[in-house]
């Protein structure tokens, strides 16, 4: 019998060594007991310390809450997570994320099995489909479900028909002459990201977005809002003859896709212990909003926040203290920030804002707010109160910065240079030599 286990276990071994897909096992811990050649290729690169000894560790700056569902499967065995999309990094100019698919299965009270593959081609292709069954799903459903409204250059209503008033209430004298942000709430739409869209269906035949549409009597309901250019797409925005520009917006109530829809939004784009938005659904952000920035030069500002002496409160009160400060903080981040911002968890206790529209001054002042009134709170569990503060880095773009990454480093260089002066303030990225210094000096003192 010993025989043949240890035969067993050789054919397991030359398995995963030889298996087309990245395969690893691991401790419930996450002690990495086996991993093939392809899954360390994939891997390695994640590692902050260059090591591979354990899973949770080495995935910890994409996937930080990987440890916590882990830990929550209550099963004795089982899919504890199922195609998870991480986003590694945010890319270069203009070229497309790398985003790896991650499943963990449970196989016993002690094990665990991972399977890891790079799946950034076909995430592309799945959302190039995705946008053509939008339009058919235009086309042939809710023909009597939706309102039709023609835009000029500027993205005004050109003209008013029925549709209009049956979806969203709003009479001729309201909307003509008036832009389509008038159909979202308040915070929701501006005048330059209106003006985006535009660009956006003008480079690609089309721009779509799901949210909260509003109506004249401000109530609100659950819509989509697809633009079509009536011109030839791909023409030259800065075109001097915008009078021939137009394009063609339909919108359509969705109200009753709306729990669906969110549901599906929630598994790949939210944080599972917070409830923002994760690190793909940030990076996906910054890169669009990237290449808005380029076409059309204006303030883009990111903030990088993290909990001070974070290791020393999951010591004092445990991982269960450590995971109710994360959720408090990120409760603080969505009040503290606009709608508009895309707030979001990027690793174990860093988060970063992307503030689209939003100067230097603006994104400091913001983050000091927001470090003031973490400063004055205190989070209970299980009657015990603990008190934390942040510290806050600030970077905005300009030329010269290459991608999403430089932008983010730089802020990341703030952050630590708050740190290195007594933690709990807000700093600016001050230039490479003086931060880079002051990250190094503080990685030392980082807790």
């Amino acid at each position: 019998m010993a025989f043949s286990l240890e035969e067993d276990y050789e054919a397991l071994t030359q398995f995963l060594y030889i298996a087309p897909i990245g395969l690893v096992q691991a401790h419930t811990d996450g002690e990495i007991v086996m991993v093939n050649p392809l899954c360390a290729q994939l891997l390695m690169p994640l590692s902050r310390d260059g090591g591979l000894s354990n899973l949770f560790t080495a995935l910890e700056g994409v996937a930080p809450d990987l440890r916590h569902m882990a830990a929550a499967f209550e099963g004795s065995h089982g899919m504890v997570c199922d195609a998870l999309h991480l986003q590694v990094n945010a890319g270069r100019g203009h070229k497309d994320a790398q985003i790896l698919s991650l499943s963990l299965l449970k196989l016993d009270d002690r094990r665990l099995m991972a399977v890891l593959s790079d799946v950034t081609k076909s995430v592309k292709r799945d959302r190039e489909l995705r946008q053509s069954l939008a339009w058919i799903n235009t086309i042939v459903t809710g023909l009597t479900d939706y309102a039709l409204v023609a835009l000029d250059a500027n993205g005004c209503a050109q003209s008013w028909n029925p549709s209009i008033g049956r979806v969203a209430g709003f009479a001729g004298e309201a909307t003509v002459g008036h832009s389509y942000a008038m159909f979202y709430p308040l915070d929701g739409m501006s005048g330059d990201r209106a003006l985006d869209r535009l660009h956006e269906a003008d480079d690609s035949g089309w721009s779509l977005d799901e949210g909260w549409r509003v109506r004249a009597d401000g109530t609100r309901y659950w819509g989509s809002c697809l633009i079509a250019p009536l011109h030839v797409p791909g023409d030259d925005p800065s075109d001097e003859r915008q009078t021939e520009r137009a394009y063609s917006l339909i919108i359509r109530d969705i109200s009753d896709r709306r729990d669906a829809t969110e549901a599906l939004r929630q598994s790949v784009s939210s944080d599972h212990l917070t409830g923002l938005a994760n690190r793909r659904a940030f990076f996906d952000a910054a890169n669009l909003e990237l290449q808005r920035w380029t076409r059309m030069s204006r303030p883009l500002s990111v903030v990088m926040i993290d909990a001070d002496h974070f290791k020393g409160i999951n010591d004092e009160h445990g991982h269960s203290g450590g995971d109710a400060v994360l959720r408090h903080l990120a409760a603080g981040m969505s009040f503290s920030f606009h709608a508009m911002d895309v707030v979001s968890r990027v690793g174990g206790e860093e988060f970063a804002v992307l503030m689209p529209g939003i100067t230097l001054e603006a994104a400091e002042a913001a983050a000091l707010r927001l470090c003031r009134s973490i400063e004055a709170q205190a989070v209970e569990i299980n009657g015990t109160f603990i008190r934390y503060t942040i510290s806050a880095g600030v970077a905005t773009m300009q030329e010269g910065i290459d991608g999403v990454d430089e932008l983010l480093q730089r802020a990341d260089s703030a952050m630590y240079l708050a740190k290195s002066k007594g933690r709990n303030r807000v700093e600016r990225w001050v230039g490479k030599t003086d931060a880079d210094g002051d990250r190094n000096l503080a990685k030392h003192i980082h807790g």
